[in-house]
């Protein structure tokens, strides 16, 4: 297994994996240029294809991928999921395509010399093993070719891939000065003009609005929405208010399974029957409480032939009782050694137990348990009710019940959202899961109600209507909308007049205090503070201060306008970092540098070889 693990780390076992998510590769690189329109195919990236197979197979992984860090299902996009997936195989084969005509190839040789490398493929001589090599590809259903043909793709798209992002360059020089900036910090004073102070001193005339209209008329689209009604269940709405006596031993019985708890308890009994086998059971029982030996009083007085022995019938097996397994186990539940139970109605007749060794494993007794297991007993009644309701409500929803109806029957809340948003959406049903159910196509034509949705640890039903599509908004419909802008954009003007007026009289500490606005003082910050916006980040470290004085700049911003006072700026001592450290930063800058060279480069080969995606295709692989 250790060599298995190894082997996954290195660059043939990474391979592989890849292989395991794609099956089409399995077929050779001639299956991806193919003539024709393929109907089972997702894109056409030049010659070559993106098969469906190989697409769904892509998803679920990455899907899976997703889930291992979301526990949430409805938190998932899954159209943004699908689009992320697609592009990164229309990528793949791009770059294929394109390490092919460049004549990026690796030889067999190369290939052979590194899987003799491998640890996994030698004998214990360490030497290269034939027959490790071939039990690996039986193993897996792979020729030798096929394998050289995928690892010889593959190290193609390395040599292409390396060729590109292994250009970047960025230099320590610039490195360091990189890190002097992250360094940097300063004095920070600051005023924020607020546009809403300023609105009342806007005027918005209907000219303003036309022209607005006339400009941006096309941006101006109202927003899909639908009205919601929809029900909501949790395991915590369900209430549980007692459990029996059956279900708490059935909790105990599950308690002692799992602590792998063996009864060896050797019992004896003894039995008597007739019309009055009570009133003789109890007279025995008297008898034994005084001190009286079981086994002689069994061999006097029991009616079973146990009682020859002494009453003794060896381990205690409820198999044994039938029906009365439950009764008899109840009574010998706790009981030690020399212990007695009391005269038990069975259907052979009254019966007294007593143990004579216990050689099992010890478990609590049910009752020192029975507040824990009263509350394990409550929960899993509560989930057992709680699958049952899910399942009957999305029997309604799939029978054609309105929402309105599953809420009464089933006794639930039903709750609504009047003017529910497909973007931008911040109601309490904001998961994606949810926004796509809800504006699903067959759901609004139908104003059908949705299986259930899994939201948190819950789950929710939704049933839309009153549709709106997005359309232009007409200029009645957009006034509002333009009015506030303009007034926002006008008040914004104003603002940043006096934020200028107050920032040119800014020279030195001395001057902030004698302003007519309190400033409000920071102290010394770094590019990184959370107590700045990023824009008014820019601003702080935008200009050195000049000698014995303050830097002041004043700029528009998303609430107005702002001021930003700074002192002198201060770079931290780059001792605290290490050469590695460095050498690892730099590393990371070009990475960075090399993946944007990267998708450049990609960009460009959109424009050489043509790429068509199957649009019935991928609806029908999105579910729709």
């Amino acid at each position: 297994m250790d060599k298995m693990r190894d082997f996954l780390k290195s660059w043939p076992g990474r391979l592989l994996l890849i292989l395991c998510l794609s099956p089409l590769a399995l077929l050779g690189i001639e299956s991806y240029f193919q003539s024709g329109v393929d109907p089972n195919q997702i894109a056409q990236v030049g010659e070559a294809s993106v098969g469906l197979s190989e697409y769904q197979t892509a998803v679920n992984s990455r899907r899976s991928e997703i889930l291992e860090q979301v526990e949430d299902t409805s938190l998932l996009n899954e159209d943004v999921l699908h689009e992320q997936v697609l592009k990164g195989l229309i990528d793949r084969t791009l770059l294929e395509q394109q390490a092919g005509k460049l004549g990026m190839t690796v030889s067999d040789d190369t290939i052979n010399r590194l899987l003799r490398q491998e640890d996994i493929f030698k004998d214990e001589n360490g030497e290269f093993s034939n027959d490790q090599f071939s039990n690996f590809l039986r193993q897996r259903g792979m020729t030798k070719d096929q394998l050289f043909a995928e690892f010889r793709n593959q190290l193609s798209l390395d040599q292409l891939n390396a060729s590109i992002v292994g250009t970047a360059i960025y230099p320590m020089k610039a490195v360091n000065q990189l890190i002097d900036l992250q360094l940097e910090a300063r004095q920070i004073w600051l005023h924020r003009f607020n546009w809403q102070d300023y609105a009342q001193r806007v005027n918005v005339t209907k000219s303003d609005i036309q022209a607005y209209y006339d400009a941006n008329k096309d941006r101006l689209k109202s927003e899909a929405m639908v009205d919601l009604a929809y029900i909501e269940l949790t395991p915590a709405t369900i209430k549980v208010d007692s459990v029996t006596n059956e279900e708490l031993q059935q909790q105990y019985d599950a308690f002692k399974q799992g602590l792998a708890v063996v009864d060896e308890r050797k019992i004896s009994q003894i039995l008597l029957t007739g019309d009055n086998a009570k009133a003789q059971a109890d007279k025995i029982k008297a008898r034994l409480n005084k001190g009286e030996s079981f086994a002689a009083i069994a061999k006097a007085e029991s009616d079973d032939p146990s009682g020859a022995s002494g009453g003794v019938i060896g381990s205690f097996n409820p198999s044994v009782f039938g029906k009365d397994a439950a009764a008899v186990e109840k009574a010998l539940n706790g009981l030690s050694v020399g212990g007695i139970t009391a005269p038990i109605k069975t259907s052979f007749g009254y019966q007294i137990f007593t143990v004579t060794e216990d050689n099992g494993s010890k478990a609590p007794s049910l009752e020192s348990m029975r507040a824990e297991l009263t509350a394990k007993a409550k929960e899993y009644k509560r989930q057992s009710l709680y699958a049952d309701k899910v399942t009957a409500i999305n029997d309604l929803a799939a029978d054609g019940f309105s929402i309105n109806d599953i809420a009464q029957q089933e006794n639930v809340a039903l709750k609504r959202i009047k003017d529910y948003r497909k973007e931008n959406n911040t109601s309490v049903l904001a998961q994606p899961a949810v926004i796509k159910q809800a504006f699903d196509e067959f759901t609004i034509q139908d104003q059908a109600v949705t299986a259930g949705i899994k939201v948190g640890n819950g789950m929710a039903w939704v049933q839309p209507s009153n549709y709106r599509p997005t359309k232009t908004l007409s200029l009645a419909a957009a006034t509002p909308k333009i009015t506030q802008t303009l007034r926002q954009q006008k008040a914004s003007t104003l603002a940043l007049k006096d934020a200028q007026q107050l920032a040119a009289g800014i020279k030195s500490v001395a001057d902030i205090n004698a302003q007519s606005v309190k400033f409000q003082a920071l102290g010394e910050v770094n590019r990184q503070t959370p107590l700045l916006t990023e824009k008014e980040r820019g601003l702080a470290f935008s200009k050195e201060a000049p000698a014995n004085g303050v830097m002041a700049v004043a700029s528009e911003t998303e609430m107005g306008a702002t001021v930003v006072i700074g002192g002198p700026i201060k770079t931290q001592n780059q001792s605290q970092l290490s050469a590695v450290e460095k050498a690892q930063t730099a590393a990371i800058i070009r990475d960075n540098l090399g993946q944007d060279q990267l998708q450049d480069y990609l960009d460009y080969l959109r424009l050489v070889y043509k790429v068509e995606i199957n649009e019935a295709n991928m609806a029908g692989a999105k579910g729709r």
